[in-house]
């Protein structure tokens, strides 16, 4: 056992909190070094003849929350007994941050070494009173590597500190005009009833709306119909719903729209013709209903994948692909390889397998496109892909919202999706927008039928894709703060040069920062926004839409000192413009 005190931690001039922090390792032949890199970011390198445990432990102080990538809505703080999350390539990221009550970060941490992948038990020590993570993780023939970040004044911060020193070992795919912008998917719109003129024309309406991409969800494919994976592995369209698929890809892609197939490589149906050759290679059921799941450690598996993905790309003229389901390969983890495997571990054969399918639609189609969805959109899968998309959460817009900020924390390359928007048709424009303005920090996915939105929803809809274009730099591309994670980032602030975004959802006190011009989105459910100045008050001049963009105020307004409730409809937003002297 190694163990390192305060004393030996970090020297006196840094940062306080790393000099907090309890740091042991065990197991055979186990030695470790810290590496101070700058005066945000620490590097724990480890050593070892096997599994190595590394115990992290700080004080409790006034520790409030803990997240970590796969928390989804356990955010608070837990008994040590109680905390468990697992990571793999495709199944999560060893990574974790406890935060206090103000948000100021106490412990920060993630991988820089993802393969073979490893545990995380975290929590409460009752015995100690101390907050401890317990990382179990297997160096092999090279050194793991842990990022630690000293004390933040939030955990956004410390996380951008982390993201920052992570792209220095990434290699990321470029991201091609389009994939920045709004998408269109047809998977809640159409679900499988999708068929060549229903979605081509949807396609020319989301265009005229300013969408990048079209996505052409489960449903095309033979057998692609009824809930259910038995019929999937052939990976050929449906000839009675795409006739011509190439014509139809081509028709869409002259609307000024890229082309994304929907496609599951690594599931295996029975009633697919692929089934009789390729049943030997999946051997396990897959969590999909109905369907095995290749074992991506064989060789002839990965191979299979990879001209899967380049027949579909080159013979249909797509301009990239969506691949789902890649987590159920871990039904593998832990089990002894199918014959003719080259790795026992899933993580290293996934690997493996998207670093040649990557390189082999490359050659075939530079640019592409490639969608990952959670929980494989941590940053080990940067490489690999450039849309990264929330989980499904359909109509939530509190999850959505959530794990779209989620995926950004630790996000270093490409763009966060949102799950595909879908709202009651029947709804209000107000209740409708909220769908929207809950994914504004990041790319939203459309999943309407466009064509029969009501002319209200129409409304609100081209009122706010374009709010969001013109946000979208300060969004995506600011400096963002969202608040506590077990607050479920309810008041979400972006910053650029002299731009600022306040996107409040629920009734709260805003703080306004100082900037030439404040756009303060209304995501709740009052007909006003609480805003708190500190110092003198300000003159601005102003512009208040409603949830369908018309002009309901404007004209110059003071906001004084203290608090002052501007009036702001649900589901609006009000541009502040400063008058300075």
């Amino acid at each position: 056992m190694l163990s390192v005190t305060t004393a030996e931690l970090a020297p006196a001039e840094v940062r306080p909190l790393l000099d907090e922090i309890g740091i042991a390792v065990l197991g055979d032949g186990a030695s470790w070094e810290l590496t101070h890199e700058s005066d945000e970011v620490s590097l724990l390198t480890l050593r070892g003849d096997g599994e190595l445990e590394v115990r992290l432990s700080v004080p409790l102080g006034d520790a409030a929350g803990f997240w970590h990538p796969e928390c989804h809505w356990e955010r608070t703080i837990v008994a040590d007994w109680g905390g468990r999350a697992s990571a793999s390539l495709v199944d999560g990221t060893i990574a974790g941050c406890l935060y206090g009550a103000a948000g100021q970060t106490r412990l920060t941490f993630v991988t820089l070494d993802h393969l073979p992948g490893g545990r995380m038990l975290f929590g409460v020590s009752e015995e100690h009173k101390t907050y401890v993570v317990h990382l179990h993780v297997d160096p092999g023939a090279r050194p793991y590597r842990l990022l630690l970040a000293r004390t933040a004044p939030t955990v956004a911060t410390a996380m951008r500190r982390l993201r920052e020193r992570i792209r220095r070992d990434v290699t990321l795919p470029p991201l091609p005009p389009g994939g920045d912008g709004p998408a269109y998917s047809t998977w809640y719109a159409f679900s499988q009833h999708v068929a060549a003129a229903p979605v081509a024309a949807e396609a020319a309406l989301a265009a005229e709306l300013g969408c990048g991409v079209l996505l052409l969800d489960d449903g095309w494919q033979e057998h692609g119909s009824g809930r259910g994976y038995a019929g999937v592995g052939d990976w050929l369209p449906d000839t009675a719903k795409f006739p011509d698929l190439r014509a139809h890809v081509a028709a869409v892609q002259a609307l000024g729209l890229k082309y994304l197939l929907w496609v599951a490589p690594l599931l295996l149906g029975p009633r697919s013709a692929a089934f009789g050759t390729l049943a030997g290679s999946a051997p396990l059921a897959a969590p999909a209903p109905g369907a095995h799941v290749l074992d991506p450690r064989l060789p002839a598996v990965r191979d299979h994948v990879v001209r899967t993905g380049v027949r579909l790309v080159t013979d249909y003229g797509l301009d990239g692909l969506k691949f789902d389901f890649l987590n159920d390969v871990m039904v593998y983890a832990g089990t002894p390889p199918t014959p003719g495997a080259d790795t026992a571990d899933v993580g290293a054969a996934m690997g493996l397998l998207l670093d040649q399918l990557r390189t082999a639609l490359e050659a075939v189609r530079p640019g592409v496109l490639i969608e990952l969805r959670q929980p494989y959109a941590g940053p080990a899968m940067a490489p690999y892909g450039n849309l990264f998309r929330a989980d499904d959460c359909p109509a939530d817009a509190v999850d959505n919202r959530v794990r779209t900020i989620d995926i950004s924390l630790l996000g270093v390359g490409g763009a966060v999706h949102s799950d595909m928007l879908m709202w009651d048709p029947l709804s209000t424009p107000q209740i409708a927008a909220r769908q929207l303005i809950a994914v504004l920090h990041a790319v939203p996915q459309l999943s309407a039928r466009l064509a029969d939105l009501s002319a209200e929803h129409r409304r609100m809809l081209t009122f706010w894709l374009g709010q969001w274009r013109r946000l979208q730099p300060t969004l995506t591309g600011g400096t963002l703060e969202p608040g506590r994670p077990d607050g479920l980032y309810q008041l979400i602030t972006a910053v650029r040069d002299e731009e600022c975004v306040v996107i409040v959802h629920e009734d709260r006190v805003v703080g306004l920062p100082r900037a030439a011009r404040t756009t303060v989105v209304n995501g709740g459910t009052a007909d006003r926004v609480a805003i708190e100045l500190t110092g003198p008050g300000r003159d601005f001049r102003h512009e208040t839409f409603d949830a369908c963009g018309d002009l309901v105020a404007s004209g110059p307004v003071r906001l004084g000192s203290g608090l002052t409730a501007l009036a702001v409809p649900p589901s609006g937003l009000a541009v502040l413009d400063e008058v300075t002297a």
